[in-house]
């Protein structure tokens, strides 16, 4: 119950209506009491001694009193709703806030399957339990202890039949929530593994038809699914054993009820009124341990889920600022890698990165080139702490990464990937994510540069154009252009692009790196922007100079000082032009300068660029 106990505080908000709802339960369990008594009365006074008056009477109480308890019950289940439906709303905001600020090592092992079933269904569970609590956790021992205290005031000579039925429900409880626990933790395991295989298979169905690979996922996910029927049956199978067991004692105990109780009526020691009440309160108290029991198979079930929910709110992030981080103003994106290793796994072993040394001046184009898993990726990844170097240090304007404040440093970095990322919303929302105030001469400004523009006119809506879910009806070229037009609208020290023209035609890919090279020269992105009334292009006054800034206050400016550029390319004409090229093999620089310097130095350099080139295989593009 730890687990449970340390979300309680989520509960706090709507303490008010988590209190209400146990008194308002309170009332409706005193009115369910007092029918035996007046059912009592009706027989044993009423018709006993056939007066109609107090017959009628009594009933009219009887109406009067379930009215009331009704009222009170539908209170009582709205005062109940409303604090477990706000526990769980804020609950799920503070999972999701968690999930935002965990590190990219921390969602690594947390799986994206998993974390969306703690997101939807753990909480389900736990929500599902407060609410049950705040109804049946008072019903069921206030009608337990009610029933046997009205029992006993009403037939003492019965009562001794309690001290059996009460241990042999009780046993059947406890038998059942011991068995049952384990395998609660057992189905949402399942059903994780489940949503992971329907997160991949729903992220990857182009893959899958390419390949004909339908029938294969439907088999692994057919697997999943049975694996999770198999161990939600067998919970359900032991949970099934309660009822049928507690009603049986139930049967048992209205038998002996009737039949003692029938052999003192004989005899004259009881009245048929006390029998019919005592076993309406015997009735009670068995349904009522049979709510005490469904509510212990829930909370051995919200008990794994809270586990669960727990085991992320408590996640340290591994990336974190320290203690007096510095804020990173106005950079101008020199960036140094000095002897950094970096390792994935906690213990820095089998580390991808090795020695990694080098210097990334304002303004410059730094190329990474090198076979798949040589690191480059993992490199860049260092730069926005993404994740941190196990050794060595990152630094931007010499200070160390890791002294900065996570905020500010990735304020003034942007990254543009392979698999361009867009949201469901407009073309324009999309480009100006990361800059909401972005103004609309802006928007167009990055679309230039990115050659987006002509492509996202060519929509009926333009930039209105709304994308479906990851920005499904726009090609891979397409979102890889807006993806760049996002990151340049951003106006980054350092601009970082992984791959992130290998969906575009090579014509393109030159003029988007022409725009690049001319932004990293201090060129200004209003250059790219719309023609002004006078027909200037941009924001200048049309003499010919230039447009001129007029966003002072922008984060960075990189018309002003220059961008960095990190440029991870398959194609090696996308980095001919860099002012300098990195060779990675296996986690380590093999070898680094220019393009002229590489083909006279570098045996690796120059067997790439004669692979993709050297026979004209690919041409047009920086000669």
């Amino acid at each position: 119950m730890s687990a449970i106990r340390r979300l309680a505080s989520f509960l706090r908000p709507y303490w008010h209506w988590a209190v209400l709802a146990p008194l308002l339960m309170l009332v409706e369990v005193a009115t369910d009491l007092l029918q035996p008594r007046l059912i009592q009365r009706i027989v044993d006074v009423g018709i006993a001694n056939q007066d109609m008056a107090v017959v009628t009477n009594t009933g009219i109480w009887m109406i009067v009193i379930s009215v009331v308890g009704a009222a009170v019950g539908i209170a009582c289940t709205t005062a109940s709703v409303l604090a477990s439906q706000g526990f769980g709303a804020d609950l799920r905001d503070a999972l999701f806030e968690k999930v935002q600020g965990l590190s990219f090592g921390n969602i690594d092992r947390l799986e994206t399957g998993q974390l969306i079933t703690r997101l939807t269904s753990d909480v389900s569970q736990v929500e599902q339990l407060v609410s049950m609590l705040l109804r049946v956790m008072i019903r069921a021992p206030l009608l337990v202890i009610g029933s046997l205290i009205m029992a006993i005031a009403t037939t003492p000579r019965l009562a001794w039949m309690f001290l059996f039925l009460v241990p042999m429900i009780g046993a059947v409880l406890v038998w059942v929530v011991n068995r049952a626990y384990p395998m609660f933790s057992d189905v949402q395991e399942r059903l994780d593994r489940l949503n992971i295989v329907m997160q991949e298979n729903l992220a990857g169905v182009r893959v899958v038809k390419a390949f004909v690979r339908a029938v294969h996922e439907i088999g692994r996910f057919g697997r999943a699914n049975d694996a999770l029927k198999t161990i939600a049956v067998r919970a359900a199978r032991t949970v099934a054993v309660s009822q049928p067991a507690m009603v049986t004692a139930l049967h048992l105990g209205v038998v002996a009820a009737i039949y003692f109780g029938g052999i003192q009526v004989t005899v004259g020691t009881l009245k048929v009124g006390q029998v019919i009440a005592f076993v309406s309160y015997l009735t009670r108290t068995s349904w009522a341990l049979m709510f005490v029991s469904m509510l212990s198979m829930m909370v051995a079930r919200a008990q794994a889920s809270a586990e669960r929910i727990r085991e992320v709110l408590d996640a340290v992030p591994h990336v974190v600022d320290r203690p007096g981080a510095v804020m990173l103003d106005d950079p101008s994106g020199r960036v140094v890698f000095d002897d950094v290793t970096f390792s994935y796994a906690d213990d820095c072993a089998d580390p991808v990165l090795r020695d990694i040394t080098f210097v990334a001046e304002p303004g410059q184009t730094v190329a990474l080139l090198g076979a798949t898993g040589s690191g480059k990726s993992s490199l860049v990844h260092l730069i926005p702490r993404f994740y941190d170097a196990s050794d060595g240090a990152v630094t931007v304007d010499g200070t160390d990464v890791r002294s900065l404040e996570q905020l500010t440093l990735r304020r003034h970095i942007a990254v543009a990937l392979q698999e361009s990322v867009l949201f469901s919303g407009t073309i324009r929302d999309n480009i100006r994510y990361g800059r909401p105030t972005a103004s609309d001469a802006e928007v167009i400004a990055a679309a230039r540069a990115a050659q987006a523009h002509d492509f996202i006119m060519g929509f009926p809506d333009g930039y209105d154009t709304v994308l479906g879910q990851r920005g499904v009806n726009l090609s891979g070229g397409q979102k890889q252009r807006v993806a760049i037009a996002r990151a340049l609208l951003v106006r980054p020290a350092v601009l970082i692009l992984d791959d992130s023209t290998s969906s575009v035609d090579v014509e393109t890919e030159v003029r988007i790196q022409e725009a690049l090279e001319a932004l990293s020269r201090g060129g200004r992105l209003e250059a790219y922007g719309p023609p002004d009334r006078s027909g200037a292009t941009g924001y200048g006054d049309g003499d010919g100079r230039g447009p001129r800034d007029t966003h002072g206050n922008e984060p960075h400016d990189a018309g002003g000082t220059g961008m960095t550029t990190f440029l991870i390319a398959q194609r090696i004409s996308t980095v001919l032009n860099a002012d300098k090229i990195l060779v990675l093999d296996e986690g380590r620089i093999v070898a680094e300068g220019t393009h002229a310097e590489l083909m006279n130095s570098s045996p690796i350099y120059r067997e790439i660029y004669d692979s993709q080139l050297g026979d004209g295989i690919v041409s047009g593009a920086g000669e």
